[in-house]
């Protein structure tokens, strides 16, 4: 009944702020049921005798810290001393409110619960004291990182400068005691790429993953906000890592289908040659895909290709772009031209635009070869996380081609890039199975060209037996691609 009130009150107090003051604040409070389960999470300490020291660094109204308190409670620990961090003032009487709440419940069980708020910004004012455990829900605000104060907060700790929510969890890492627990919901984007790199190289140096739970549906645990985000709830100790980390995944949190499984920390830890990064199968099933990769003959790189980003930033390029059919120009393939397979661009689409080629234009444009073209980000109503399209030198009679930033480009370093190593190569970029990899592998809708870069691949002779498949068919239906590619590489997808 306390926390169902208490949820009560925030959501009420959520509704009478304007949403431009939420959105300043990163204001998410988090909904009853997150709260409980990761609290549930709490594992005991050794000694019940000790007062647990509990912290909360973005209290909102106060529910995470409630009930962890009540679970280290029900483990048995009769002392809790919290402290709370929250910079909305306004907030603070409720906070104060429901946090006194907890002193008669601890009174009844013959214990003692007392509290310390802090209303200060927890990354410009960090803790001195040292905790026990912390269960949070960082803000998540994207900050300007040269006139931000933030942006040299965290310098001590990690390079770069990522999000708040990062440097939330990276602080409250700093401020645990060995073996003290961290119990965090975030999106899932710092698992992956190359803008929190350092953070979770920093994270994997100071704590172990011991759990971690997924969601299936990405507007389950916000549904009160109307926010479509992937998030992970995480279950960190701060000690060696264990060898085995445990996977959690369901639609919802009320789902009663969690699924629960075990993997090797080698297996979630990837440590690559450019990045490390966290591996998070949904499944038995996807853990076998991630196996198969990791058992193909060569990288990427090895097998000798390249990947580029687009070099055409059409904000810096506006003066070299142009709808008009004139001599000195060549097509500028932009995102809505790559389709599975193909690349199309007629000139008559509304988006279909030129580029303007002369002596200061040169250095945007790639010779028109063979390339396998990548979309950088693709859309949430899209059935696929990676889009690939082949691009046939031969569609335009030009020298050199236009690529938008917002693309990747593969060609072969040393040798012709043949269009059956390109179709081949199509054919797995737009499988299911590829797909399910990469939905392990990142926590976006972005591809990032350092992922491809790490990826294993099947043999330049297995690409070209699925490329000629493809020329041969000219069959571009996903059910027919999946078809050929578990065939040819003889794989087992459920």
């Amino acid at each position: 009944m306390l926390i169902d009130l208490t949820d009560e009150i925030q959501y009420e107090y959520l509704n009478e702020q304007s949403y431009c003051i939420q959105k300043e604040l990163g204001q998410y409070f988090t909904d009853k049921d997150i709260a409980t389960y990761m609290a549930s999470m709490i594992e005991p300490l050794h000694d019940r005798t000790r007062c647990l020291k509990v912290l909360d660094a973005g209290a909102g109204a106060g529910i995470l810290a409630m009930t962890a308190s009540i679970r280290c409670l029900d483990l048995g620990y009769k002392r809790v001393h919290v402290v709370v961090y929250e910079v909305d003032v306004d907030l603070l009487p409720i906070l104060r409110s429901n946090l006194n709440s907890l002193i008669n419940l601890f009174i009844k069980e013959n214990g003692e619960f007392t509290y310390e708020i802090r209303n200060m910004d927890f990354i410009l004012n960090r803790p001195k004291d040292t905790f026990h455990i912390s269960v949070l829900n960082p803000p998540y605000l994207k900050y300007n990182s040269k006139l931000s104060p933030y942006s040299q907060a965290t310098k001590d700790l990690f390079k770069g400068n990522p999000n708040t929510y990062a440097s939330f969890l990276a602080i409250v890492t700093a401020s645990l005691v060995f073996n003290g627990q961290m119990i965090s919901i975030t999106p899932r984007s710092f698992t992956n790429g190359l803008y929190f790199q350092d953070f979770r190289r920093y994270l994997q140096n100071n704590l172990s993953y011991e759990k971690i739970h997924l969601f299936k549906s990405r507007n389950s645990l916000f549904k009160k906000l109307s926010i479509l985000q992937e998030n992970i709830i995480c279950y960190f100790v701060k000690k060696a890592q264990s060898s085995l980390i445990e996977v959690r995944s369901s639609n919802t949190l009320s789902d009663n289908k969690i699924q629960s499984n075990y993997y090797p920390c080698t297996m979630i830890l990837r440590s690559l040659k450019q990045e490390t990064t966290v591996c998070i199968p949904e499944s038995k099933d996807d853990a076998e895909i991630i196996n198969r990769v990791n058992e193909w003959e060569k990288t990427f790189e090895a097998h000798g290709y390249y990947i580029s980003t687009g070099p055409v930033v059409e904000h810096r390029t506006r003066e070299f772009i142009t709808q008009g059919n004139s001599n000195g120009t060549v097509p500028l393939l932009r995102m809505h031209n790559i389709k599975p397979f193909q690349v199309e661009w007629s000139g008559k689409h509304k988006k279909d635009v030129r580029f303007i080629v002369d002596r200061k234009s040169k250095k945007y444009l790639r010779e028109n070869s063979t390339y396998l073209i990548l979309k950088r980000f693709t859309s949430k109503d899209e059935i696929r996380r990676l889009v690939a399209g082949v691009y046939d030198p031969n569609a335009f009679n030009v020298e050199v081609l236009g690529l938008e930033n917002h693309l990747n480009y593969i060609g072969s370093i040393n040798s012709k890039f043949s269009m059956e190593e390109a179709y081949g190569l199509a054919a797995l970029f737009n499988s299911s199975f590829l797909d399910r990899y990469f939905r392990c592998i990142s926590g976006s809708t972005q591809v990032n060209a350092t992922e491809i870069r790490e990826l294993k691949l099947p043999s330049k002779a297995t690409l070209a037996i699925l490329g000629n498949k493809l020329i041969n068919h000219k069959n571009y239906c996903f059910d027919f691609i999946d078809e050929i590619v578990q065939e040819g590489l003889a794989l087992k997808v459920n």
